[in-house]
């Protein structure tokens, strides 16, 4: 039985049709994308999204830890990640022999110092429980801050690195407890003081987590604290994670999503705005 023409041409519209989605598909350049839990990703999905438009398609992949993220790029099963400063890459590339490379700056999260219990470092009780984190980078970020505040004295010469080894005065004889950093936010309740991230506290709903009795300077420290995105050297100028990078950095409606995560300017800034690691 002969087709009648008007089938015939349905048929052609609905194989073009196929066609060209499949080769649009196609030509979709792939990248995995390691985070963290934080309040960022809401914008890190919207720009996957943005790029997506642009001929990327960007699948985010969460660890629960801050060590997966590395150990995930070394070994391939993702193409960049973000969730670490420049510190906390290095000692990783020193312990692990990873070599991953930071190619641009992200957002700049805030550290503070919070309490349940006080209002002030002067109520700070002798022999008060307080809590830092257990990795060496975010340990000494941390110990500078108790310092900051006048609750303890480091050596002169304790770098970004420094530990409870460095602590040469600690006139409220304060007990120090070391705790993986995404737990600090969940123990005010158990502590006089914690350190921790903003957005750590936000995503616990702790604290509020503007209520810190001290914030990091993060413009003195030339921003070393910046949240970086890293790869592995032969990946540092692949067109499709240059393309996902340039729309997180630019892109007005991932300006936005960032802005409405955190909710006040004050506790994060865009690092790339002042640097020449912008992407290029």
């Amino acid at each position: 039985m002969a087709i009648p023409p008007i089938f015939q041409r349905l048929g052609l519209l609905l194989a073009s049709t196929t066609l060209a989605l499949s080769a649009q598909a196609a030509e979709l350049q792939k990248i995995r994308l390691g985070i963290n839990d934080s309040p960022q990703n809401a914008a890190l999905e919207r720009a996957a999204e943005v790029a997506r438009e642009r001929g990327v398609a960007v699948e985010i992949v969460a660890f629960s830890d801050w060590n997966t993220p590395n150990l995930a790029l070394a070994h391939g099963d993702i193409d960049v990640n973000y969730f670490q400063h420049q510190p906390f890459l290095e000692n990783a590339n020193a312990q692990n022999g990873y070599g991953l490379v930071p190619i641009a700056y992200g957002v700049e999260n805030k550290v503070g110092l919070y309490s349940k219990r006080v209002k002030s470092f002067a109520e700070v009780p002798d022999g008060a429980t307080v809590a830092v984190a257990d990795d060496p980078v975010n340990q000494g970020r941390g110990l500078h801050l108790y310092a900051r505040a006048g609750l303890i004295q480091l050596r002169p010469d304790a770098g970004p690195k420094a530990s409870l080894q460095d602590i040469v005065a600690n006139p409220k004889q304060l007990k120090f407890i070391e705790l993986p950093g995404p737990q600090l936010a969940r123990v005010l309740d158990d502590v006089t003081l914690a350190q921790s991230y903003p957005s750590h506290i936000l995503a616990a709903g702790t604290t509020d987590p503007n209520s810190a009795l001290l914030f990091s300077d993060d413009e003195a420290s030339g921003h070393l604290y910046a949240l970086r995105f890293v790869t592995k050297p032969e990946k540092a100028d692949d067109p499709a994670i240059r393309t996902f990078i340039q729309v997180f950095q630019n892109d007005p409606r991932v300006r936005e999503a960032i802005a409405q995560a955190y909710g006040n300017p004050q506790l994060y800034s865009l690092a790339w705005l002042n640097r020449q690691e912008a992407a290029r």
